[in-house]
């Protein structure tokens, strides 16, 4: 037991926070057209390893977890694509900063609904996930990245873009 997790637990969790953290990096790299290499690097992979250890527990039928895991998969293979493949040309351009902020609101998503699981304040707060904090929390979450992801697709330009 690891913070009283078992291993693979506490592997998910590690693997989650740092693609958040390195996400937001790489967000605000992208308000000053910053590529980042190393921390892009580090948020596609830790968010691909992210979805793919949750299919790893065990189930027995599908769960909205598991609908979260496959959409994020699906839009980080096309973020990767924009990234690495296309080199943010053109189109893939706004296509990278698209997917890869649905990818990381995805993954605060998830943040936020496993603390309303998890902090007892928060549970109390909103046991069923269906009370207004947690509608108010997830409403302000959503708003945020409405508001960054509009501002990363006008500031993120490859005519001024510079490599870190």
């Amino acid at each position: 037991m690891i913070f009283g997790m078992d291993p693979l637990t506490f592997i998910h969790v590690l693997l989650s926070l740092i693609g958040i953290l390195s996400g937001f990096v790489v967000l605000a790299g992208m308000f000053d057209s910053r590529r980042l290499e190393s921390w892009t690097a580090i948020f596609l992979i830790t968010t691909v390893a992210t979805s793919v250890t949750g299919f790893v527990f065990p189930f027995t039928k599908l769960l909205p977890s598991h609908i979260f895991g496959i959409i994020s998969l699906a839009v980080l293979a096309i973020a990767a694509a924009a990234r690495y493949s296309f080199r943010l040309k053109d189109a893939w351009r706004w296509i990278y900063a698209v997917t890869a902020l649905v990818a990381l609101y995805l993954n605060v998503f998830v943040l936020v609904v496993q603390a309303f699981l998890k902090v007892p304040g928060l549970t109390a707060l909103a046991p069923t996930q269906s009370e207004p904090p947690f509608l108010v929390a997830q409403t302000v979450v959503l708003a945020f990245f409405v508001y960054a992801g509009t501002r990363a697709i006008m500031r993120f330009r490859p005519s001024t873009m510079v490599a870190n």
